[in-house]
């Protein structure tokens, strides 16, 4: 996919913008975990969850946005991390992943842009399928509040509209918080 065609939202990032400590603290990646950043972009939440999972880690860096993976690639070299595989997809049509290998998945700031794209039926589906047994998504999304940064009020996603969403694919929620001024995190696991 070239430049001018990118997804929606694709080349901008929130990583700036969050409380890294407390969004760290709530995901709480161990060494070894295999983790997914869904709508990976160019890398901004990638790289550091590589370095947190480490080398015996894990992490699947999925986007449509080719342009943005390369980069991600890119990245990933300069500072030596070898535990990173991009995958260009569009997660509204499949996750290119087999079944119930990731321990966490990461959507940051992309499930209201997905939303945009499609009912967000085939990619919660697919979460779940590719989730573990005792594995977690987590949802970084803006708070529904007016104002910049972040994309027009109509387009985000409250708490209760996240939970609504994943109700439905037999998601509990964990826990949510604030992340910063702008995000909260929701962090949730499948029933089943």
């Amino acid at each position: 996919m070239n430049e001018s065609r990118k997804p929606h939202g694709a080349g901008r990032s929130t990583f700036d913008l969050i409380d890294t400590k407390r969004f760290f603290e709530m995901l709480n990646v161990h060494r070894s975990m295999v983790l997914l950043d869904l709508g990976a972009g160019s890398g901004d939440y990638t790289i550091p969850l590589a370095e947190a999972a480490g080398s015996e880690g894990r992490i699947y860096a999925v986007d449509a946005w080719a342009e943005g993976l390369t980069r991600v690639r890119q990245r990933a070299s300069d500072r030596h991390l070898h535990n990173i595989t991009t995958l260009v997809a569009d997660a509204n049509k499949r996750i290119p992943l087999d079944d119930g290998i990731i321990d966490i998945c990461l959507m940051a700031t992309v499930l209201h842009d997905l939303l945009r794209d499609g009912t967000g039926e085939t990619v919660l589906r697919e979460t779940v399928r590719v989730l573990k047994p005792g594995g977690r998504l987590a949802v970084l999304e803006f708070k529904k509040i007016e104002g910049s940064p972040g994309p027009p009020l109509t387009i985000r996603l409250s708490e209760e509209d996240v939970e609504n969403l994943l109700t439905p694919f037999d998601f509990r929620i964990d826990s949510v918080s604030d992340v910063g001024k702008y995000h909260y995190l929701l962090i949730a696991s499948p029933s089943g």
